[in-house]
């Protein structure tokens, strides 16, 4: 049998709206990695309008703020992580790695009883 691997796609909703997901958690850390909405929207490449309408739709949606920016200055402006922001990261980045670990688990318990019924190579004889 071919290797196999579990994949899981998670989210979190509020109210049927969703607050947080992988892909969104994923810019949120690119925004902190570069204090950049733009270098993290390029990472992702998405636009600046379609990145920044994620963050205010998440803000929007959890009911406090998750970026700040400041505009300007002589490298230009940056946009950081506020507080809450980066709790939020971090709890949601270790809900992930616990669902994936679980994930694992169960998959290879299951997988452990497949191969006690594992059919025979296409071929064998």
């Amino acid at each position: 049998m071919r290797e196999l691997r579990p994949c899981l796609k998670l989210w979190v909703e509020a109210e049927g709206r969703i607050v947080m997901s992988d892909y969104r958690v994923r810019l949120l850390e690119y925004i902190d990695e570069t204090g950049s909405l733009a270098r993290a929207a390029a990472n992702m490449n998405l636009s600046y309008r379609r990145a920044w309408g994620k963050v205010k739709e998440l803000e929007e949606n959890l009911g406090f703020p998750l970026v700040q920016s400041e505009v300007g200055g002589p490298g230009g402006g940056q946009t950081t992580l506020t507080p809450a922001g980066e709790a939020f990261v971090r709890a949601y980045a270790r809900f992930q790695q616990r669902m994936h670990d679980q994930l694992q688990v169960a998959f290879d318990e299951e997988m452990e009883a497949m191969r006690a019924v594992e059919p025979a190579s296409p071929g064998a004889s």
